[in-house]
């Protein structure tokens, strides 16, 4: 075990199962464990303040705000021990079928970047891209990498900004892709990122931590769009993905996250953005497996005339749970932001939404909409709703709507009197409930998402009366 040696003397007779949890876990997440991790000096002193920051601070619980209605009590961080084995080498393994499939509907691309187990394995940037200076590359061999790093994160000053899984991700953090899209240049067809993470790991009862990181960055009226998948096997494993978005001004982003993690996964995710004058970010998340997984994301829009759009569509069986917590800070005038979150459970799964639009002063003229919906399709499942307002300016305008709810009897009733099968109507009314928010979508994310809801329409449904 990484790090165990500098904590527990060689002379000490106890064997590793004997150890208490939170020495195991101490152990497995020692300062030395972060320091092996190597890459370039900024890394490893970013890594050594961040694991200073972890060890001073205290694991969140339930019984915090930001952590209300989680799991996070649930969460046994002894067993799992830091991925410190590097990318593996040699011929590009071939992807599992569905994350070729899900590459394939992308179609033509500006660029591609696989990472294997949080480490950038191949990164192949087409030569038009290339050209124009447009730079997709390892974190540690990216000119700007260390000027990037950390800046969106960093113009979040609220006090509940930052907690210990953030440190944590931040002192274990691997190499990371950097994409970074000069002034004016656009590109025509999209990046795509692959992240597979313990693809070959089948124990579910312990297993590996990683922590994949991505940053992306927008020059003046640069545009582009990035579709990123998140893919791992059946074992446990334990994730801490990162996502920096900066938007320059008059610049126009479109991010897209698929998360298709294995059903022993807890994930516990990042969103950081921050959009300049007139850009734009459209940000869509898919968070599709998983045992636990949260996202959490905060968007700041920090110029004048800056806008986003904040997406994301959930399906949860089984046991699962989804657990998102938004912010939408302006601080900027006349600035935008349209929050859509919608998801169908099922079986025994839970969701939960918790949101913020914050009007910081100065922001006169400025508009938030943030809508979530729920559908519960089984007696078993739930679903949660906090939608929350925080205004310290005029001349400002809030909307915020929230419902949970079963699928409407009389609109299965009348699928079904017109001779449609039970099983058909359900999948029509599951697409349609979904239909608004996929036609915001990259098509190649819309796809995946519709086929996964017709894939799994029997454990979603499965006690629908």
């Amino acid at each position: 075990m990484a790090g165990a040696s500098g904590l527990f003397p060689r002379s000490s007779r106890r064997s590793w199962h004997a150890l208490s949890r939170l020495e195991r876990q101490a152990a497995a997440f020692s300062a030395e464990a972060s320091q092996a991790l190597g890459g370039a000096s900024w890394q490893r002193d970013r890594r050594r303040a961040a694991f200073d920051r972890y060890a001073a601070s205290s694991w969140p619980g339930p019984d915090e705000e930001a952590w209300r209605y989680s799991r996070i009590d649930q969460l046994d961080l002894s067993r799992f021990e830091p991925s410190g084995s590097p990318a593996p080498k040699g011929a590009l393994p071939l992807l599992p079928a569905l994350a070729h499939a899900f590459v394939d509907r992308v179609g033509e691309r500006a660029g591609l970047a696989l990472t294997i187990d949080g480490r950038p394995y191949e990164i192949d940037l087409a030569e038009e891209a290339s050209r124009s200076g447009v730079q997709l590359a390892r974190a540690s061999s990216h000119p700007e990498a260390a000027e990037l790093s950390g800046r969106a994160r960093a113009s979040f000053t609220a006090p509940d900004s930052i907690d210990a899984t953030d440190e944590l991700a931040e002192a274990f953090s691997s190499d990371g892709t950097v994409l970074s899209v000069p002034a004016g240049v656009a590109l025509s067809a999209p990046i795509v990122i692959v992240n597979l993470l313990g693809a070959d790991h089948q124990d579910t009862s312990s297993g590996p931590a990683f922590f994949p990181r991505t940053l992306v960055s927008l020059g003046e009226g640069s545009s582009v769009t990035v579709v990123e998948l998140y893919f791992s096997g059946d074992g446990a494993i334990l994730v801490l993905p990162v996502t920096e978005l900066e938007v320059g001004p008059a610049a126009r982003l479109s991010y897209s996250a698929v998360q298709q993690l294995g059903r022993a996964t807890w994930q516990i995710g990042r969103n950081w953005s921050r959009a300049g004058r007139d850009a734009h970010l459209k940000s869509f998340t898919a968070s599709l497996g998983g045992h636990y997984a949260r996202t959490r994301t905060d968007s700041r829009l920090e110029g004048r005339g800056g806008s986003a759009e904040l997406l994301a569509a959930y399906l949860g069986d089984g046991d699962q749970m989804h657990d998102f917590r938004t912010l939408q800070e302006h601080d900027a005038p006349s600035t935008t932001s349209d929050l859509v979150f919608k998801g169908a459970v099922g079986g025994r799964a839970r969701a939960v939404y918790t949101g913020l639009i914050r009007m910081r002063r100065g922001a006169r003229g400025a508009n938030a909409f943030q809508t979530n919906r729920n559908l519960v399709l089984s007696q078993g499942a739930s679903a949660y709703s906090v939608p929350n307002l925080d205004i310290e300016e005029n001349d400002v305008r809030c909307s915020h709507a929230s419902a949970v709810g079963p699928i409407d009897s009389e609109q299965r009733f009348y699928l079904q009197s017109r001779g449609i099968p039970a099983e058909v109507a359900e999948r029509l009314i599951l697409l349609g409930y979904f239909e608004e928010l996929l036609g915001r979508a990259e098509p190649a994310v819309r796809d995946h998402i519709a086929a996964a809801a017709r894939s799994r329409l029997h454990a979603l449904a499965e006690v629908v009366a």
